[in-house]
């Protein structure tokens, strides 16, 4: 059985070290390719101020670019009495090279491991999540598009209130995913700093070149105080869940939405039937589950940025192990984002609108606004045509004209896609993803 990284001659309490591990092995999985690719970095700048020899730092690289391919596929295995994935990378060097493996973490401790694998995952996740809203977007844009001249009721207390269209429904949820990526690319800047060099928190005497490992895995810039650089931890989970909740939120109400309108007491939309389940008893029932279930999945994302707050809130500076309890409810919420995303963009692209809803008399006071307009242009003050057009209802005089024509931003007549999208183009620009793409395929190249 291997040793731990910290033990020296007393060994640790089989139930102690059960409880203590907890799941860190498994949520270790998610993090193994970035740990290697913070080692490649890390034994890099080791080279260059003299505590690894040329070619020992050449050998390191070809068993660790080994080590990636294993992770990458899926293949890399935390064995059993191994702590966690930097004691199973070391362990793995070791066997292959002998001391040589035994050299790489001079400099560091793995509490600034830990933050720089969690950076380094958190930022790659963070990339394919905010390439899944682009998509959603860019589906919801297009049937808008489609759609602009179908109109629909607008609602407010969930009683009929003004015309809508659905040029103006999938259009709504298109640009509240661009304030949502704008709060994706913040939480992508603060995580996209280096922690690594801060050791345990409180630096190094060796003289680590932190601006070296910096542009060896395409960061922004350092997490320059080395003890904020380990407060970081838990702050950084915190703010991207944050933004993995905005996200989150504007999907909930699509598909509370969805699930409405899809009901034959509203029959706005159809749902594609091979998006539908069945039920065991009721033959005619189509029903929307995948909906319900992305709204249930986005509301317990949306409590993620709480769950982390409640675990971190209360700790002073400095490391504590109830940090690693985080990993358990962070890592796994980008692929259940990512999951309802995906389903959420296949069935917007797949769904039909009814386009003969307001053929339905009960929906003609919806066009009781525009009589008032058409008053008031005509020169009669509004309130006097408010309380005409209000008297006429009462006395069921009221005759509405379907005839409307609304011209100003954001309207039914100028729905302002093109805005929309070009603000959307903005934000994602300001991300700049190709800086850590591009050191992280060089440092895998050297």
């Amino acid at each position: 059985m291997a040793q731990k990284l910290w033990e020296k001659s007393v060994q640790v309490n089989k139930n102690i070290e059960k409880f203590t591990v907890g799941r860190d092995r498994e949520m270790d999985l998610y993090l193994a390719k970035h740990d290697v690719l913070g080692s490649m970095a890390h034994i890099t700048m080791l080279e260059s101020i003299g505590l690894l020899e040329k070619d020992e730092l050449q050998q390191l690289l070809a068993e660790l670019k080994k080590i990636y391919a294993t992770a990458e596929k899926g293949e890399f295995v935390i064995e059993e009495g191994v702590e966690d994935v930097h004691s199973q990378v070391e362990l793995m060097l070791t066997r292959r090279l002998g001391d040589i493996g035994k050299k790489i973490h001079s400099g560091r401790s793995r509490n600034d491991q830990v933050l720089l694998d969690l950076k380094l995952f958190t930022r790659a996740q963070l990339k394919e999540i905010a390439e899944a809203v682009e998509t959603l977007f860019d589906t919801l844009i297009s049937q808008s598009e489609r759609y602009k001249h179908v109109l629909m009721p607008g609602y407010t207390h969930l009683q009929i209130a003004m015309p809508s269209s659905f040029g103006l429904w999938f259009g709504a949820y298109a640009e509240s995913l661009v304030d949502d990526m704008l709060f994706l690319q913040a939480a992508f800047k603060m995580c996209n700093r280096n922690p690594l060099g801060s050791a345990a928190g409180y630096g190094s005497s060796f003289p680590l070149n932190r601006t070296m490992t910096t542009r060896l895995l395409g960061f922004d810039s350092l997490n320059y105080n080395v003890v904020y650089a380990q407060m970081g931890r838990g702050k950084m989970e915190r703010n991207v869940a944050f933004a993995l909740a905005t996200v989150a939120g504007t999907i909930s109400k699509l598909a509370f939405d969805a699930c409405m309108f899809n009901s034959q007491n509203f029959g706005f939309v159809k749902l594609p039937d091979e998006c539908t389940t069945g039920s065991s008893i009721m033959p005619h029932k189509k029903n929307p589950d995948v909906f319900e279930l992305i709204r249930a999945k986005c509301n317990k994302l949306q409590a993620l940025p709480q769950q982390i707050m409640m675990i971190a809130n209360n700790l002073p500076s400095g490391y504590f192990r109830d940090l690693q309890i985080i990993k358990e409810i962070f890592l796994p919420a980008f692929q259940e984002l990512k999951d309802c995303l995906q389903m959420t963009t296949y069935i917007v692209s797949e769904i039909k609108v009814n386009d003969h809803i307001l053929d339905d008399e009960k929906y003609s006071y919806l066009f009781s606004v525009e009589e008032v307009n058409r008053l008031v242009c005509e020169g009669m003050p509004f309130r006097d045509a408010y309380k005409k057009v209000g008297m006429d209802i009462e006395a069921g005089n009221f005759k509405c004209n379907k005839d409307i024509c609304h011209t100003h931003e954001g309207s039914i007549g100028n729905l302002c896609n093109d805005k929309i999208s070009l603000l959307m183009r903005q934000v994602v620009e300001g991300f700049n993803f190709s800086g850590m793409e591009q050191a992280e395929k060089a440092l895998l190249e050297k």
